[in-house]
C-alpha cells in the first residue's frame, strides 16, 4: 500500500496514453454511447460508467476514488455538501419508525438535523454524552436502531472520539458505526482502522483547504455484513426500481451502491464536477498541511493556556486536556488545528476580542489555510436553546478558533495584540 502523502498526490486517477496528467474538469451532464444495451446496462447496474451526470461524473469520481483510498474503504459517494451527505447517509439505512444514536457534541448543523428536522420525517434521535459510560450508551440501542454516529474530534467542543467505546457497543449490536472525519481527515486519523463503518466528510474543511469548493462525501468501509442481521431489511428483500436486486448480495460495496443508486438517484444532491475538481486538486498538499495546522496550533494552544485573560482552553495536545491519552492513542500525529477558549469577561468580550484581530478573520467556515474565528453560540449553533448549548458544553464565551498555516508566531502575535486591548 502507498503511503498516505503519495496517495494524496496520485491517487484516484491515472490517465492513459495521450489523456490529460492533471484531472480534468468533465463540465457535461450527460455522456454518448454508440449502443442502447450499454446505456441499459447502465442502468441496470450491470456495467461500470456514467451516463447522467446527478449519479457519476469522472471528475466526481476521480475525487471519490482518492478520498475512498486515503481512507481505506471500498467506495465513495461524493455530495453536494456535508450536510447533504450526512442525510443521504441516514436515509440510506433509515426510515419512519426508526431511530439512530449520536453523540450530543456534534456540529451545531448535524445536531439540527438530528433532532429537529429528522424526527418530522419519523425518524428519531438519541442524544448520549461523549463521556458517558458504555453501559449508560448501550440502552439507547434497540430493535430499530440504524446507527451509531459521532464525531472523531466535535465541533467546536474539541471532544476526542472514544473508538473502541462505541465500536464495542455496535459491534454488539450489529448497528452501523458512523463517524465524521472532518476535522482531522485520513492523514491524523482512520476511523475504519477504529472500527467504524462509514466515514462523513464535509470536503469544505481541510480537504479542499483553500474555501472555494463546497461537497461532502460518504466512504463505505466495506466491512458490514448486512447478511448478518435482519435490523437493514431494505438490504435484503429485491429492490424492484432495480428489477429485484438485492444489495445485501453484492457485498462489500452493498452500503455504498445502494446510497448512489437509491438515495443520490432520488435526491440529486451530488457534488459539481468543478467542485470536485477544485477539491481533488487541493487534496495534493493535505499531507503537507496537516502537518503544519498540528504544529502550529500546539504553539497557539500553548500560549493562550498561559494567557492571564483566557478563561479556558480546549485542545488535545495540551497535557491537562481531558482527551488527551485518547488523542495519543487516535490521533497520534497531530490534534488537528481546531480549538475553542473563552476570555474573562463572557460573550461581550469574546466579541471585543474577536473584533480587535487583524489577520485572524470572523467568517462562518473552519479548517481552511487561513486562521478565522467564530462566536458559535450566536452563529453556527444559534438554533440551539440555551439548555441544548448548555448540554453539549457550549459556554456564551466560546471563540472557536482554527489555526491556518500562516507562520505561527503571527499567528500569536495577531492574538496577542487582540487580547491586550480587551
Amino acid at each position: 500500500m502507498k503511503k498516505l502523502d503519495t496517495i494524496c498526490v496520485q491517487g484516484g486517477y491515472k490517465p492513459k496514453s495521450g489523456e490529460p496528467r492533471v484531472v480534468p474538469i468533465v463540465q457535461s451532464t450527460t455522456y454518448y454511447y454508440e449502443k442502447a444495451s450499454e446505456m441499459a446496462d447502465l442502468f441496470d447496474l450491470k456495467a461500470e460508467g456514467y451516463f447522467y451526470t446527478r449519479l457519476a461524473n469522472p471528475t466526481v469520481d476521480a475525487f471519490e476514488k482518492k478520498l475512498a483510498e486515503l481512507e481505506g474503504g471500498v467506495l465513495g459517494i461524493a455530495a453536494a455538501s456535508g450536510m447533504s451527505a450526512t442525510l443521504l447517509a441516514v436515509l440510506n439505512v433509515a426510515g419512519a419508525g426508526d431511530n439512530i444514536v449520536a453523540s450530543r457534541s456534534i456540529y451545531g448543523g448535524s445536531y439540527n438535523l438530528f433532532s429537529v428536522t429528522l424526527p418530522k420525517y419519523g425518524i428519531e434521535c438519541r442524544f448520549f454524552d461523549p463521556d458517558d459510560s458504555e453501559e449508560e450508551i448501550d440502552k439507547l440501542v434497540d430493535e430499530k436502531t440504524k446507527i451509531i454516529f459521532a464525531e472523531t474530534v466535535a465541533n467546536p467542543t474539541i471532544v476526542v472520539l472514544d473508538f473502541d467505546k462505541l465500536s464495542k457497543i455496535a459491534k454488539k449490536h450489529k448497528v452501523l458505526f458512523m463517524v465524521d472525519n472532518t476535522l482531522v481527515t485520513p492523514v491524523l486519523c482512520r476511523p475504519l482502522d477504529f472500527g467504524a463503518n462509514i466515514v462523513i466528510y464535509s470536503s469544505s474543511k481541510y480537504l479542499d483547504g483553500h474555501a472555494v469548493a463546497l461537497g461532502g462525501c460518504i466512504i463505505d468501509g466495506g466491512n458490514f455484513d448486512f447478511n448478518s442481521t435482519n435490523r437493514y431489511e431494505e438490504f435484503l428483500k429485491p429492490d424492484d426500481s432495480y428489477h429485484g436486486l438485492v444489495y445485501a448480495s453484492l457485498g462489500k460495496t452493498a452500503f455504498g451502491v445502494k446510497c448512489r443508486a437509491q438515495m443520490m438517484r432520488d435526491l440529486g444532491a451530488i457534488m459539481s464536477p468543478e467542485n470536485a475538481f477544485l477539491t481533488n486538486l487541493g487534496m495534493e498538499t493535505l499531507a503537507l498541511r496537516m502537518e503544519r495546522h498540528c504544529e502550529n496550533a500546539k504553539k497557539v494552544a500553548e500560549f493562550l493556556a498561559n494567557h492571564p485573560k483566557v478563561e479556558w482552553i480546549l485542545h488535545p495536545s495540551l497535557k491537562d486536556n481531558k482527551y488527551h491519552e485518547l488523542s495519543k492513542k487516535y490521533l497520534p500525529n497531530g490534534q488537528g488545528g481546531m480549538m475553542s477558549f473563552g476570555v474573562k469577561g463572557g460573550s461581550e468580550k469574546a466579541s471585543e476580542f474577536m473584533e480587535a484581530l487583524e489577520m485572524i478573520a470572523i467568517v462562518t467556515h473552519v479548517a481552511d489555510s487561513r486562521s478565522c474565528v467564530l462566536h458559535p453560540a450566536s452563529t453556527t449553533h444559534r438554533q440551539l436553546s440555551s439548555e441544548d448549548l448548555e448540554a453539549i458544553g457550549i459556554k456564551d464565551n466560546l471563540i472557536r478558533l482554527s489555526v491556518g498555516i500562516e507562520n505561527a508566531e503571527d499567528i500569536i502575535d495577531d492574538i496577542k495584540q487582540a487580547l491586550d486591548r480587551i
